[in-house]
């Protein structure tokens, strides 16, 4: 797992959009001593993700800012349920405040949508992302789908092989992509080649592929192309893959299931965050009902 530290540069790039020019609101308002204590609470049923990246974003503020995590990543909960408390001073946590939800909204989104597909998995098929994730925050993604319950695809270019439609195109056929990879890659290395039909899931299983990505193939197509690489290769599916799918999916045996929109395009959970002030160094207060 990814120390805290490792999504600082994406934080204070995030925090530069909204502290580029100070935040004159608070400064008119708040007196600089003044002290506040905030709740996040889920508005909505939802995976928690970004636990960490939110405190994160406090500590970057202001170290002096306290936070304390009622729930861990991964947890499912209900609405209402208060996620994470922090106190410190009033200007730094309403700077924050926003840079904070937004990462906490948006990586919750992510663990909630991959868990509604995990949920609906028949059988040991796993559901994986893509690389089709938001520039800048692959890491903390790729950690929200492992805390919804799904599993990570190839981290980057350099970590695996994947043979891809316009790979096949400029090598000259299924069978020149795979002998040149197979010649390149490190022995460790599994060779998975995407197939758009038939006629080139035949090339590749003839050629030695160990991984098939059956891509947009209809349902109607799919469990003769299953049948055919039963035994052969690991089975991987992907393109057009939707909620309703899942189950017929995974119930063919198929390896895995990738889905772009684990993190390219989920809605963002519904977080809140509520203040009010307190003295410094008070003793902490209960949670709010």
């Amino acid at each position: 797992m990814a120390p805290p530290s490792s999504y600082d540069d994406s934080i204070r790039r995030a925090l530069l959009e909204d502290f580029g020019s100070g935040d004159v609101t608070s400064d008119a308002l708040i007196p600089a001593d003044a002290w506040a204590c905030a709740e996040a609470v889920a508005k909505s049923p939802l995976v928690v993700s970004g636990v960490s990246v939110f405190s994160r974003v406090f500590h970057l503020v202001n170290p002096a800012a306290r936070v304390e995590a009622l729930v861990h990543d991964g947890d499912q909960v209900e609405p209402g349920a208060v996620l994470l408390r922090v106190e410190g001073p009033t200007r730094d946590l309403l700077g924050g405040e926003h840079t904070a939800l937004n990462f906490l909204q948006q990586l919750s989104g992510v663990a909630t949508l991959t868990r509604r597909y995990v949920e609906r998995l028949q059988g040991p098929t796993r559901i994986a992302d893509t690389r089709k994730t938001v520039p800048g925050l692959r890491l903390m993604q790729r950690a929200a789908v492992r805390h919804g319950g799904g599993h990570n695809h190839r981290d980057c270019l350099g970590s695996a092989v994947l043979i891809k439609d316009n790979h096949i195109a400029a090598a000259g056929s299924v069978t020149l992509a795979l002998e040149r990879a197979r010649a390149h890659a490190p022995h460790t290395s599994r060779l998975e080649i995407e197939v758009a039909d038939t006629a080139q899931l035949d090339e590749a299983l003839a050629a030695g592929a160990d991984i098939v990505m059956l891509d947009n193939f209809t349902d109607e197509q799919l469990p003769a192309a299953v049948e055919r690489a039963r035994g052969r290769a690991l089975v991987e599916v992907s393109g057009g893959i939707t909620l309703e799918r899942i189950p017929f999916l995974s119930s063919l045996g198929v390896d895995v299931i990738s889905v772009g929109a684990l993190t390219h395009s989920p809605p963002a959970a519904d977080i809140s965050l509520r203040l009010w002030p307190v003295e410094r160094d008070a003793p902490p207060l209960p949670t709010r009902a």
